[in-house]
């Protein structure tokens, strides 16, 4: 039986022109960390090209190009977790005083200063108020790191 001989499940009675079998678990490849060593340094030694020592192992020469880059890399630089990026925020409840009395304007004033954000920069202290217009605080944050 030949390959021209297969059809389609249709109402017509087209020929399939190309017919592909795929074999294998179809899952990613797992490399050893000396599998990945050989291969790389088998691409700098010989006289090949990457890609054509990448198509020998059944890889993209992107991946094993990437693998290069990783092992010129030195070992510090590739175990070494990076500092984050963000600065930690901590909210904390104003601690009540119950020798103070209580009134109405207090009560007012402590309303209007639950949306407020404080920002320090350089021993400024700066307190962004609901509502603020944005671009106002922004300029006024580049104006500030600007004198540091």
């Amino acid at each position: 039986m030949t390959i021209s001989e297969f059809t389609l499940k249709s109402s017509d009675l087209e020929p399939v022109r190309r017919f592909e079998v795929f074999t294998g678990s179809g899952r990613r490849r797992e490399w050893s960390p000396e599998d990945k060593a050989r291969i790389v340094a088998e691409s700098y030694a010989t006289d090949e090209t990457v890609c054509a020592v990448a198509r020998r192992y059944a890889l993209s020469p992107q991946q094993l190009f990437a693998w290069r880059r990783a092992a010129r890399q030195p070992a510090a630089e590739r175990t070494a977790v990076p500092e984050s990026l963000f600065v930690p925020a901590v909210v904390a409840a104003p601690i009540p005083d119950p020798a103070a009395k209580r009134s109405p304007i207090r009560k007012r004033k402590a309303a209007r200063a639950a949306g407020v954000i404080e920002l320090e920069i350089d021993g400024v202290a700066m307190r962004v108020g609901r509502g603020a217009d944005s671009k106002t605080v922004a300029a006024v944050i580049r104006a500030l790191k600007a004198t540091t």
